[in-house]
């Protein structure tokens, strides 16, 4: 087994999983009928990026485990994910705060990661920065009609770019890892500027101010995640681990 392969591919695959869970914790509860349904197929898209980078990290792994036994039998120290994708959704602008910070992360990671010379790798991120960038149009509008909206949506679009900024650092930082897999993985360092530019430039043009520099919370790549998620994984996992080998 390539195990710093498998390991990059899980955690990214953790990434867009643990996404998904939390943007389908919007459906029937989004502010109109429409957004119920966008940002469910946002959570679809993170899904099926998340199968196929699961599918492939058990290929890789070669020990006879799935998809759904990565998403559901592994415990909350064996998870690899981002902290901010783990976050509790917040209000609605809490969550459109996450989706900019995310979505554009993934887009400039997905664009760099089609020249990976890992075909199956390519492959995922060929098809994946498509779809995430429509999630980044997405969150733009929201975050410009929001902040440049009433006082009260203001209030609360910048109230959740602020809280939700301590965890961006992290998506942004270069590892052992992905040093040792050059040419293969992307080092998001490298596009820390570019990422910093979208973003700022997104909420200077919503009327909000870029966040402060803060202090900046890691750990999830390491496996030590915040008590959110806990809970989340609870959810996620439930039905699985109540009805162990189950098939319908």
């Amino acid at each position: 087994m390539n195990t710093d392969l498998f390991a990059y591919t899980l955690r990214l695959g953790d990434d867009a999983l643990v996404a998904a869970q939390r943007m389908g914790e919007w459906i029937a509860n989004a502010p109109q009928l429409e957004e119920d349904v966008a940002l469910g197929n946002i959570g679809l898209d993170q899904l099926g990026q998340a199968r196929s980078l699961l599918s492939y990290a058990a290929e890789i792994e070669g020990a006879g485990r799935t998809e759904d036994d990565l998403a559901y039998l592994r415990d909350e120290r064996e998870f690899t994910n981002l902290l901010i994708c783990e976050r509790p959704n917040g209000d609605f602008a809490v969550t459109i705060a996450r989706l900019l910070y995310f979505a554009t992360y993934q887009h400039l990671l997905y664009d760099a990661l089609q020249g990976s010379s890992d075909e199956t790798l390519s492959g995922v991120a060929g098809k994946a920065v498509k779809e995430v960038a429509y999630h980044v149009d997405h969150a733009t509008q929201w975050v410009l009609r929001l902040g440049d909206g009433t006082e009260e949506s203001h209030r609360r679009m910048q109230a959740g770019l602020d809280q939700l900024w301590p965890y961006t650092g992290e998506m942004l930082a270069s590892d052992d890892l992905v040093g040792r897999l050059a040419g293969v993985a992307v080092d998001p360092s490298g596009f820390a500027d570019e990422w910093h530019r979208r973003v700022r430039d997104v909420i200077e043009t919503s009327t909000c101010a870029a966040p402060e520099a803060s202090y900046q919370h890691t750990g999830g790549r390491d496996g030590r995640h915040t008590e959110a998620m806990g809970y989340l994984l609870a959810e996620l996992q439930h039905v699985a681990r109540s009805h162990p080998g189950a098939t319908w």
